[in-house]
Order: structure tokens, then C-alpha cells, then sequence
């Protein structure tokens, strides 16, 4: 019941009852008590008998007595019948319409936990247009809106099984677990590998004796938070101008500019198994290859132009969002332009 009515009702119900005192002490001349008595069991509509016999006036005044509570307490009912009703219709439709939604997800992220980290998580994925779905505990951190927008959110304990299928731990594409407990962060991360083997799975630890087993259970990777912060401020000190250019990537101000790693299955057929120079020079797209993440996993800066791009190899290059897209072949303007051509 909103806070407003709450306090009309209980100002109604207490002017009733001052009401009734002073008049029964005016009109009958009651005691206190006995006025109090009197005024209680009339509100109430208990009916015992009359503390004294009532005059004529007494028993007008009474009457109306009697009227003022039956309308007030008609008033408390009508409010908490639709305080009740309302609010459970509401609820009932609100999490069948998120519900219908999260069924319909597909290769999203789960975002086990919404306080600082999950919040953090949950601000980068909306930037960059990621649908997700948060798993939060206590509701009091899934009020009000991030950015304009309204969550898709889980009330429940990540923790459960039951709960990340819900959330379509099958047919999600990663799973970011944030929970302040690493405890939790590791039977999260247990849970999620055994449904969905094929998941990129992200957990956070506190403490960095937690990192090796959570990598154990499943993690592809583990974020410290108080070590990248430390290690952010520091590096501020001694590469300013590099990590103010890293930062501005991954701000709204360089929301057009991109960091990507584009693997070898996203490459046009015509570029598969290509060397770098024939990659990169392709349609003249002018993204730059900063490097290449071979298939045992290692990163080599500045590759040389002469090396095949083969499966299994990824290439992380910088460039515009439409860029990175047409060097993927998959923008549909560039498609349509050459099947116009070939029909001509």
C-alpha cells in the first residue's frame, strides 16, 4: 500500500476515535476510559452492552458514530482489497512478460548477482546492445531502471540449478558470475559447466588463492577486482596516455570504436585460410590488426603480413563497428550491392 493512502487511512481511523471520546465524554459525561471504552467497541462493531444507558443525544450521536467507522473501515477494506489484488495481478504479469522473454533468448548473458561488479557488468553489456539476464537474491538490488531500461531479471539463488535454467543456462552464449561469496562463485561456475559444456563462463574472487580453483571448476576466466583496480591506478602513473586511450574504448565517449577479436569461422569463405596482408587489405574496410591469438592461445603483437590465417586462429583488430562488419562480410548494404552486381 503506497505510504500516502497508509497515512489518510490511519488519520481517518484516529479522527473516528478522538471524535467519538469527546463526544461520548460531552454529550454523557463518561470518564475517559469509559468514552474510550465506549467509542472502541462501537468502532469495532464488537456490540457489548452500553457502558451506561445513553440519552436520545447520546444515541444520535452514536448513530452517526457508528456510520463514520462502517464507512472508514469499508474504506480500509476497499484499499487493502485493491492494494492486494492489484499488486498481485501486477506481479503476476510482470514476471510472466520477463519470463516470455528470457524463454526466447538466444546465446545471451547471465549475470549472476547485481551489486557493484554485476551492476558494472550489467551497464558494459547494455553499451554494447548484449542481451542479458540478471540473477539476483535480494530485490532491493533489482529496483528502479539501469540507463532508461527496464531488466530482465530472476529473483532466485544462482546457486540453484533450477534457477540458471530459467535464466537459459542451455541456450546461453556466457554466464559472468559476480557474487561477493567465492564460495558461491565456484559451485555457480559447477553448475553452469555441467548443463552447458560449451559456455564461456566469468567469475569474479576475492581472494587470489580462489582463482586456481575456480578456473578448476570450469571458469575461462577470473577477474580479481581489488587487483585490476590497483593495477589500473598504477599504470595510470607510469602509461597515462595508453590506459586514458584504453578507457575511452571502453566508454560511451568511444562507443563508435571497437576492440574485437574476429576468429576464423566469422571470416568471409573468400578469406579463409588467407594471409594477413590479403585479410586486412580486403575491400579496404581500414581496420588495423593489432595482433593474433593463435590456436594454442597465444597472443603475437604485430604478426607479419605473410602468415596464413588458418581454423582456430583469431585476429584482434581495431576499427569502427561497420568496419569490423564488412571486413566479417556481414553487412547486408555490401551484400545486396554484390548480388545486384552479379545480376546485372
Amino acid at each position: 500500500m503506497k505510504f500516502r493512502t497508509s497515512v489518510i487511512l490511519s488519520s481517518l481511523i484516529l479522527l473516528v476515535i478522538i471524535i467519538g471520546t469527546s463526544g461520548f465524554i460531552i454529550i454523557e459525561d463518561y470518564s475517559f476510559l469509559d468514552a474510550l471504552y465506549m467509542t472502541m467497541i462501537t468502532v469495532s462493531t464488537i456490540g457489548y452492552s452500553e457502558v451506561h444507558h445513553l440519552s436520545e443525544a447520546g444515541r444520535i450521536f452514536n448513530i452517526f458514530l457508528i456510520g463514520a467507522s462502517l464507512t472508514t473501515t469499508a474504506f480500509g477494506i476497499t484499499m487493502l482489497t485493491r492494494y492486494v489484488v492489484d499488486g498481485e495481478i501486477n506481479m503476476y504479469f510482470k514476471n510472466r512478460r520477463i519470463m516470455s522473454a528470457i524463454d526466447q533468448l538466444h546465446d545471451h548473458v547471465i549475470l549472476c548477482g547485481y551489486g557493484r561488479n554485476g551492476k558494472q557488468a550489467a551497464q558494459t553489456l547494455l553499451q554494447h546492445k548484449v542481451k542479458f539476464v540478471v540473477v539476483e537474491l535480494d530485490e532491493h538490488h533489482l529496483e528502479g531502471k539501469l540507463n532508461g531500461q527496464e531488466l530482465l531479471f530472476i529473483k532466485g539463488d544462482a546457486t540453484d540449478d533450477e534457477t540458471l535454467k530459467r535464466a537459459g543456462i542451455e541456450r546461453a552464449r556466457a554466464l559472468i558470475t559476480a557474487l561477493p561469496q567465492d564460495a558461491d562463485n565456484v559451485f555457480i561456475v559447477l553448475s553452469a559447466r555441467t548443463v552447458n559444456e560449451h559456455i564461456q563462463i566469468i567469475s569474479r574472487a576475492s581472494h587470489a588463492a580462489s582463482a586456481p580453483k575456480l578456473k578448476k571448476a570450469g571458469a575461462n576466466n577470473v577477474i580479481l577486482p581489488d587487483k585490476i583496480g590497483g593495477l589500473h591506478m598504477a599504470t595510470l602513473v607510469t602509461k597515462p596516455d595508453v590506459i586514458e586511450f584504453i578507457d575511452y574504448l571502453a566508454g560511451e565517449e568511444g562507443e563508435t570504436v571497437h576492440l574485437e577479436a574476429i576468429s576464423y569461422d566469422n571470416l568471409p569463405e573468400e578469406l579463409k585460410d588467407q594471409s594477413l596482408q590479403v585479410i586486412m587489405g580486403w575491400q579496404k574496410t581500414g581496420v588495423n590488426c593489432l595482433g593474433i591469438k593463435n590456436a594454442e592461445g597465444r597472443f603475437v603483437i604485430n604478426p607479419p603480413d605473410t602468415i596464413l590465417i588458418t581454423k582456430g586462429i583469431k585476429v584482434i583488430v581495431l576499427g569502427t563497428k561497420e568496419q569490423i562488419e564488412k571486413m566479417k562480410g556481414n553487412v547486408a548494404a555490401s551484400e545486396a550491392k554484390k548480388f545486384n552486381h552479379n545480376n546485372v
